[in-house]
C-alpha cells in the first residue's frame, strides 16, 4: 500500500477518477501513461513496482486493460468501493458522450455532408489500426516463437476462419506450457517465481461473496429486459457481449474481428461501414476504445425497436451492451487483485501473457486487412483512391510525425467533407 502520508481521502480520489474519465483520450497507451504520471510520479499515491505489477495482471485479463488498471488502482487505495468508483467514473463520461454521438449519427447519418465526413473518418481509422499492428508488433514480436504465434493467429482467422476465442485460448495454453518447458523461448528468465505477502488477506468466503454478487449483477438486467420487453434482442445482446467480455484479450482492436464476424455477419445488427464509424467515434471520445461495443448495441436497438420508440430501444440496447461489457471487467479485478498482489514474477503467467500478446498482433493484422477491404475496395468495387491516399497520409502522420490520434481523426473527417464539396 502507499505510505499513509501520501494516501488520498476517498473524496480526493473521486475527484481524480472523474477528471481522468473526461481526459482519457488516446487509447489505452495514452490512458495508462496519464495514470502513471498522476498516480506514481505526481501524487505518489501508488509506488512504481506496485503499479507495474497491476498493469501486468491487467494485460493478462480479457477486457480493456486501462479500465482494469484504473479499477485495480482504485482498489489499492480504498478497497472495493474505491475500485468500483474508479472503474465507473473512468467509463461514464465516454458512455454519455458516445450515446449522444450515436443519436446524432442515426438521425443525421443520411445527410450528404455527414456521410462525407464519415468517408474521411473511415480512412483514418484504417490507418490507426495499421499503426496499432506496427506498434504492438514492435513490442511483442521479439522471438521466433512470437512471430510464429502471430502468423498462426492471422492465418487461423483470415484463411481458416477459426473462432476468435479458440485463437486466444490456444495461445494461452501454449504460453502456460512454454513457461514450464522453455521459458527462454518467450524471452523470460527460468528462475522460479518469487512471492510477496504484501497483498490484502482475503478469505474464501469473501471471494465467494464477491463472485455471487458480481455474477448476479452481471446477468440480472439481461433477464429483466428480456422478461419485460419480450423478444430476444436484449437477451442476444446480453448473452453475446457477456461472452465477448470473457474472451476479449487484447482490448478493442482484438475484439473487433470477433464482433464483426458475429454482429455484422450473423446477427445483422450493424454493417461493416457502421462498425468503422463506431470505431471513429470511440477514437475521438474519452474512455476505453471498447466503448465501440456500446455503439453496436445502440444501432441494434434502433434497427429492431419492437414495441418501444426507436430511441428508447437504442438506449436500452446501448445500456445493456455497456453493462455486460464492463461489469465483468470490474468483477475480474475485485476477485483477482487480492490474490495477484501476493504473487510476483510468476514465470508461467509471464509466458502466457507473452503468447497472448503475440497472438493479438495476428488478430489485429486480420482486423487491418478486413478494414482495408471494406474501405479501399467498397462493395468489391474499384479502388477508392481518396480513401487510399488519406489512409496512407494518416499512417505517415501517426508513425513518422507522431501526431495524436484525435487531430488525425478530425483532419480525416474534414478532408472527407472538403473532397465531397470539391467533387
Amino acid at each position: 500500500m502507499p505510505p499513509a502520508e501520501t494516501r488520498p481521502t476517498f473524496r480526493e480520489a473521486l475527484r481524480f477518477w472523474l477528471k481522468l474519465g473526461w481526459i482519457s483520450f488516446g487509447g489505452p497507451a495514452g490512458q495508462i501513461a496519464v495514470m502513471h504520471r498522476e498516480l506514481v510520479e505526481r501524487k505518489r499515491w501508488i509506488d512504481e513496482p506496485r503499479f507495474l505489477h497491476a498493469l501486468n495482471f491487467c494485460m493478462l485479463l480479457p477486457g480493456p486493460e486501462a479500465t482494469q488498471l484504473a479499477t485495480y488502482c482504485g482498489w489499492l487505495l480504498h478497497g472495493v468501493r474505491g475500485g468500483l468508483a474508479a472503474g465507473v467514473l473512468f467509463v461514464l463520461p465516454g458512455a454519455l458522450t458516445l450515446w449522444l454521438l450515436s443519436w446524432i449519427y442515426v438521425t443525421l447519418g443520411a445527410v450528404p455532408e455527414v456521410a462525407a465526413v464519415f468517408h474521411g473518418l473511415k480512412a483514418t481509422v484504417l490507418a490507426i489500426v495499421v499503426a496499432a499492428v506496427i506498434r504492438i508488433g514492435r513490442k511483442a514480436l521479439k522471438s521466433p516463437v512470437a512471430w510464429v504465434l502471430a502468423a498462426a493467429a492471422f492465418g487461423g482467422l483470415f484463411f481458416l476462419r477459426l473462432p476468435f476465442p479458440l485463437i486466444v485460448l490456444g495461445a494461452l495454453a501454449l504460453g502456460f506450457a512454454g513457461g514450464k518447458l522453455a521459458p527462454r523461448a518467450f524471452g523470460l528468465d527460468a528462475n522460479p517465481a518469487s512471492l510477496a505477502e504484501s497483498g490484502r488477506a482475503v478469505s474464501a468466503a469473501q471471494t465467494l461473496r464477491v463472485a455471487v454478487i458480481g455474477v448476479a449483477l452481471w446477468f440480472a438486467p439481461v433477464l429483466l429486459a428480456s422478461a419485460m420487453h419480450g423478444g430476444d434482442l436484449y437477451a442476444q445482446l446480453g448473452g453475446f457481449f457477456s461472452k465477448a467480455a470473457v474472451v476479449t484479450f487484447g482490448g478493442a482492436y482484438a475484439v473487433l474481428p470477433y464482433v464483426g464476424q458475429q454482429a455484422v455477419e450473423h446477427y445483422h445488427w450493424i454493417t461493416p461501414g457502421q462498425m468503422l464509424d463506431g470505431l471513429a467515434f470511440a477514437e475521438t471520445t474519452p474512455g476505453p476504445l471498447i466503448m465501440v461495443l456500446q455503439f453496436v448495441g445502440f444501432l441494434a436497438g434502433w434497427r429492431q425497436p419492437g414495441a418501444l420508440p426507436p430511441l428508447g430501444a437504442a438506449t436500452l440496447g446501448a445500456a445493456m451492451t455497456t453493462w455486460v461489457t464492463f461489469v465483468p471487467t470490474y468483477l475480474f479485478i475485485l476477485l483477482g487483485a487480492p490474490y495477484v498482489e501476493r504473487v510476483r514474477g510468476n514465470v508461467r503467467l509471464g509466458a502466457a501473457l507473452a503468447a497472448v500478446t503475440a497472438a493479438v498482433v495476428g488478430v489485429i493484422l486480420n482486423l487491418a486487412v478486413w478494414f482495408a477491404l471494406q474501405v479501399v475496395f467498397p462493395a468489391h468495387a474499384a479502388v477508392d483512391g481518396f480513401a487510399l491516399v488519406i489512409g496512407i497520409a494518416a499512417l505517415v502522420a501517426l508513425e513518422r510525425f507522431k501526431v495524436g490520434i484525435v487531430p488525425v481523426v478530425i483532419a480525416g473527417g474534414a478532408l472527407g467533407l472538403l473532397w465531397s464539396l470539391v467533387r
